[in-house]
């Protein structure tokens, strides 16, 4: 067995300047830095931008008695360039500084489907894109009832437009075959559950 861990840490890399580039609805840092390399001694200084979003929470809802997934779809301007910005997405949302992921998870599933959630289970921590990001997602699973969830949600003072959408299992997995559903968050949700269908752990 592979016992793969980085040849590097934390102390192996030395911030020469920090400088804010934008802060607007998002916030872009400029940073100055230098690493060891792999061949020895270190790199020189360089400069990166980094797009500072922080952590998020993804939460994939599954009704295992009626066997549907709960979907939101909302505008998204990242999206904008693709057939429909209009995205099929797990719930999702930032965690503000003294929340723990799982108070994200339930507070953004009442916010943003309406349901009330209580049990969680991990299903991983990834880096969104860590060439340009500081964003790392922590995605979770919880079995809801997909009947008691339906309708239009989001906050207001977040301009939020938000539909639910409620679709059987296989074919969720489907869209992620087909690109109908083509974003990391729910894919990486729905590719769990169905690896845990296929072992029959859940």
């Amino acid at each position: 067995m592979s016992n793969l861990s980085p040849d590097f840490h934390h102390h192996d890399w030395q911030q020469i300047k920090k400088e804010t580039s934008f802060d607007g609805f998002f916030k872009v840092s400029t940073l100055t830095l230098k690493h060891r390399l792999f061949r020895g001694g270190w790199s020189q200084e360089i400069l990166r931008e980094r797009f500072d979003r922080g952590p998020a929470v993804g939460v994939l809802m599954h009704d295992p008695i009626r066997d549907k997934i709960v979907l939101t779809q909302q505008f998204r301007v990242g999206a904008i360039e693709e057939v429909s910005p209009w995205v099929f997405e797990v719930v999702a949302g930032m965690i503000e500084k003294g929340e723990t992921p799982e108070s994200v998870a339930i507070r953004e599933a009442k916010e943003e489907s309406g349901a009330d959630i209580q049990a969680l289970t991990p299903i991983c921590q990834y880096l969104v894109s860590p060439g340009g990001t500081d964003e790392k997602m922590h995605m979770f699973y919880t079995q809801v009832d997909a009947d008691t969830i339906e309708g239009i949600h989001g906050l207001d003072s977040e301009a939020e437009d938000i539909k639910i959408h409620k679709i059987p299992t296989q074919e969720a997995f489907a869209c992620v075959r087909d690109g109908r559903i083509n974003n990391a968050a729910t894919v990486i949700a729905l590719q769990w559950l169905e690896l845990q269908m296929i072992k029959g752990t859940l």
